[in-house]
């Protein structure tokens, strides 16, 4: 089994729509891509995209500082961050491009190189040759 990798849109959608990381997938195949015994990996290119939109006021939050929210949310959720690595950066390279968002690319470049699935309902990552569940 893969293990999972959450992408943004996933978790994007679900601050926008009620609390941060609520929404559950609508099939239960989050659990199913969850390793065994772990905790789930978030890509540090997720936060770095949250903290854009923060700062430009596109993602609003309830209360407190954005690092100490998301940290607690990471906690909270059972998630452990996925740092970017100098071989997760050099795979976007072989990338197509079907997709220009930059940040979603290099979640895609990490869940190739460490064989994860990812966590979206972003129908352009499903063109990549990646898993992914909702």
């Amino acid at each position: 089994m893969t293990r999972g990798c959450r992408s943004r849109p996933g978790i994007l959608s679900a601050t926008v729509k009620t609390d941060f990381f609520s929404a559950p997938p609508a099939d239960g195949k989050l659990s199913e891509a969850k390793p065994s015994g772990k905790r789930s990996p978030y890509s540090a290119a997720s936060g770095w995209e949250i903290a854009i939109k923060a700062g430009l006021g596109k993602l609003i939050l309830k209360e407190g500082h954005l690092h100490d929210f998301l940290d607690e949310q990471l906690e909270i959720n059972d998630i452990a961050p996925l740092p970017v690595q100098m071989n997760h950066a050099l795979h976007v390279h072989r990338l197509p491009l079907l997709h220009r968002d930059p940040f979603d690319r290099m979640i895609i470049a990490q869940a190739q190189v460490e064989n994860m699935t990812i966590v979206t309902q972003d129908r352009h990552i499903a063109r990549y040759y990646v898993e992914t569940a909702w």
